[in-house]
């Protein structure tokens, strides 16, 4: 098995971790059932957080009985030293442990320091020296505060999304982060679904010694082809090249990654999936996407009223409305048969 090491933290871990949120969409036993086989076919490195309602909970039935044989990151989205210090002390319930391995501040859209008003870093440290916490990272999907995170030396982890759609500025923040010596956690390694190759995923992260991919996992089929890699883990080929040429060209530009930092929408609209629908109707079997709810989903954008909250609230500085829009009258050209998925 192909392994990394996360930095200064010391921890090695092979080089497919689970990424936990999709498992909220699961019942308890299913979602306990696919990250036990995920712990017993030899992945190591479990990411959650605070914010995925109860994940953190299915993690822990899973995973308490062989703590000390795992890596369990989450996440806090907190505003206050207090706040932050109450989703501690939840996530520690939830999971059934008594320490976190990697604490991570979730997409703040500042970076937390020591002596700061907001008492966040204080609070994080004030945690580690009592062993709550074993090493402190930070979340982000803006280039400028993942790059503040990274030259502050104060963060041990840096998650950011990281795929082989990604930029050169991306590109530079995997460089950064070793020179560094921090460990960089990559999320979003499928593109939220728009990625469809799991395989041409996986080769590419593979490129990068330092990268540790997260894999959102909700279905135990997908489990299934990443374990396989465990024992035949894809290689960077001359056709996998020619398929990435191809999405990065299909892709390039203003869309959507589907990371849901624009909701909830005033009017209902659920913006991380409506706005990306022309390519998720083109990337991934149709069918669903086609049928009545979905119409109706899509059908909300008329009434979209370009408060431009959604807008604010991007870290990509995407023209959110003006996407919708887009979608909205492609979504209507493919139902009425006059373009083709």
């Amino acid at each position: 098995m192909e392994t990394v090491t996360l930095g200064s933290t010391g921890i090695i871990t092979i080089k497919n971790a689970m990424g936990c949120l999709p498992i909220q969409r699961d019942t308890t036993d299913v979602a306990a059932h696919i990250v036990r086989k995920a712990y017993e076919s030899g992945f190591t490195f479990f990411d959650t957080a605070r914010a995925y309602t109860d994940s953190e909970t299915k993690v822990g039935i899973a995973l308490h009985d062989v703590r000390d044989k795992v890596f369990i990151a989450t996440k806090t989205a907190a505003k206050t030293a207090d706040q932050l210090r109450a989703d501690l002390e939840t996530s520690l319930k939830n999971l059934q442990t008594d320490y976190i391995d990697i604490y991570q501040f979730h997409n703040p859209a500042f970076c937390p320091k020591p002596g700061a008003p907001d008492g966040l870093y204080d609070a994080a440290l004030e945690a580690k020296r009592q062993g709550k916490i074993r090493h402190i990272g930070i979340t982000n999907h803006r280039l400028n505060i993942a790059k503040e995170a990274i030259e502050s030396g104060l963060y041990e982890t840096l998650q950011f999304p990281f795929n082989y759609l990604c930029t050169e500025k991306d590109l530079e923040l995997i460089t950064l982060c070793k020179q560094r010596n921090i460990g960089f956690i990559a999320m979003k390694s499928l593109s939220g679904g728009l990625i469809n190759n799991a395989a041409a995923a996986y080769a590419f992260a593979a490129q990068y010694d330092n990268v540790l991919p997260i894999w959102g996992i909700q279905h135990e089929k997908e489990l299934d082809e990443f374990i396989a890699f465990n024992s035949n883990p894809p290689a960077m080929t001359d056709s996998i090249r020619e398929l990435i040429k191809k999405d990065r060209e299909q892709l390039s530009g203003s869309f959507c990654r589907g990371c849901g930092y624009c909701m909830p929408c005033p009017q209902g609209i659920e913006i991380n999936n409506c706005a990306r629908m022309s390519l998720m109707i083109r990337r991934a079997p149709s069918a669903a996407w086609l049928g009545p709810d979905w119409q109706k989903k899509m059908e909300r954008i008329t009434s979209c009223v370009h408060c431009h909250k959604c807008s604010s609230h991007c870290p990509y500085g995407l023209d959110t409305p003006a996407l919708l829009l887009e979608n909205y009258k492609d979504y209507q050209e493919v139902l009425a048969g006059r373009r083709t998925v």
